[in-house]
């Protein structure tokens, strides 16, 4: 058998054995191109190499785009879309300032973790709403 059609074939098996210790449907993609390429040189001998490496940079590209495209749109969405984002999560909830609002800065207690907050200069004790987040600042306003 030619030397081009066993590195094809090797490079599509070490392609799909990459995918199943590390799954994220990437390398599949990329090993479906490999397997066309060791049809294509199994079938038609003489391909250059050049055009073969060019052939598989281009039908790896095409194969990931397809998998974006096609087969991603089926994906179900969350039913807790904010379950790993939690300042997200306290967007509206209302709590008291427990240290003052200074500078457009001050701290707030939520459940067990202080929160660093961004809004008007307010007193201590006084309720805020969580209007935002930006990084892991929640923005206020007076509630």
């Amino acid at each position: 058998m030619r030397t081009e059609v066993v590195v094809w074939a090797a490079v599509a098996l070490l392609l799909f054995a990459a995918e199943a210790l590390a799954p994220g449907a990437f390398m599949l993609w990329m090993g479906f191109a490999a397997t066309a390429l060791f049809v294509a040189v199994w079938v038609v001998p003489g391909i250059p190499l050049l055009v073969q490496v060019v052939a598989f940079v281009v039908l790896s590209f095409v194969s990931v785009q397809a998998y974006r495209t096609w087969f991603r749109r089926g994906e179900r969405q969350s039913d807790q879309p904010l379950l790993n984002r939690r300042a997200e999560q306290l967007v509206g909830r209302v709590v008291r300032v427990e240290q003052a609002i200074v500078g457009g800065r001050g701290r707030v207690k939520i459940d067990d973790a202080f929160w660093v907050v961004a809004g008007p200069d307010l007193p201590v004790g006084t309720e805020v709403r969580v209007v935002a987040v930006d990084g892991m600042t929640l923005k206020v306003q007076a509630a």
